[in-house]
C-alpha cells in the first residue's frame, strides 16, 4: 500500500483519540486567556490595605519580644481589627502579640473572624454562614489548617478563608476561581491534585496531538505534489 493510505489512516486514528482532548483544551485556553487573572484571583473581593501606624504609640521592643518569645524567627508589627500587634513568625507558625503589653493573643473566635471578613470584603453580599476547618477543602488544600471560612451571598458564591493564628487572608475564592480550577485540571490532565504540568498522561497526550499535527502536514505536501504532477 502507498504511504499516503497509511497517513491518511494514521491522521484520522489519532485525530479520533486526540480530538476530544484539543477541543478541551482549546475550551480551556480560551476561558483562561478572556477572564482577567486578578478577577480570578478575587483582587476584587478583598483587600488587605496597610494602614498608616502612629510613630508616638507605646510598643514593646525587639528586645522584650526575643526575651518573651525565644524561638521567634521574625516579627512584623501590622494592624488587626484596628489593634496593633506584632506578627511572630516562629517556623511554620505564626501568632499575634499585643504590640503595647507583649502578651500573645489566643486566636480568634468566630465573632472576631466575621469581622475581620467584613472589613475585607468589598462586594456587596453579607455574611451568609462561618465554617470553622480542620480539613482543608480542595480549593484551599496548600493553606494551613485550622482556619475560619466566611461565606458571603449574592452571586459568585464568595468565600473568604482567615488564619485564625495570625488574622492573615488565606485565599479568596468565588465562581470564577472553581471554574477556572475546572478547565486547569482539564487543561493540564491532572485531575487529582491539578497542579502537575508534567504529568505521563499529558506527556503522552502530546506526543499523540504532535503525530496527529505531523501526519496532517505530510498529508498536506502530498496532495499538493500529487496536484502539481497531474
Amino acid at each position: 500500500m502507498k504511504p499516503a493510505f497509511w497517513a491518511r489512516r494514521a491522521h484520522k486514528w489519532i485525530g479520533l483519540v486526540i480530538g476530544v482532548q484539543a477541543l478541551l483544551w482549546m475550551l480551556s485556553g480560551v476561558y483562561m486567556t478572556v477572564v482577567p487573572l486578578d478577577v480570578i484571583h478575587g483582587d476584587h473581593l478583598a483587600h488587605v490595605h496597610g494602614t498608616p501606624l502612629p510613630a508616638q504609640t507605646a510598643r514593646v521592643g525587639a528586645d522584650v519580644l526575643a526575651k518573651r518569645y525565644p524561638q521567634m524567627e521574625s516579627f512584623r508589627l501590622k494592624h488587626v481589627l484596628e489593634r496593633e500587634v506584632y506578627e511572630i513568625r516562629q517556623g511554620k507558625q505564626k501568632y499575634l502579640v499585643d504590640a503595647a503589653s507583649g502578651e500573645r493573643l489566643a486566636p480568634m473566635d468566630r465573632e472576631q473572624a466575621i469581622a475581620l471578613a467584613q472589613s475585607l470584603y468589598q462586594g456587596e453580599g453579607e455574611v451568609e454562614r462561618v465554617e470553622w476547618i480542620t480539613r482543608a477543602p480542595s480549593e484551599v488544600k496548600t493553606r494551613p489548617v485550622p482556619m475560619w471560612a466566611v461565606h458571603f451571598s449574592g452571586r459568585g458564591d464568595s468565600t473568604l478563608y482567615l488564619s485564625p493564628d495570625s488574622g492573615e487572608l488565606l485565599a479568596r475564592r468565588h465562581d470564577l476561581w472553581r471554574v477556572f480550577d475546572f478547565v486547569w485540571m482539564l487543561h493540564i490532565m491532572d485531575y487529582e491534585n491539578r497542579t502537575d504540568v508534567n504529568n505521563t498522561l499529558l506527556r503522552v497526550a502530546s506526543v499523540i496531538g504532535l503525530g496527529f499535527a505531523l501526519s496532517g502536514i505530510w498529508l498536506l505536501f502530498y496532495s499538493f505534489g500529487k496536484r502539481r504532477s497531474a
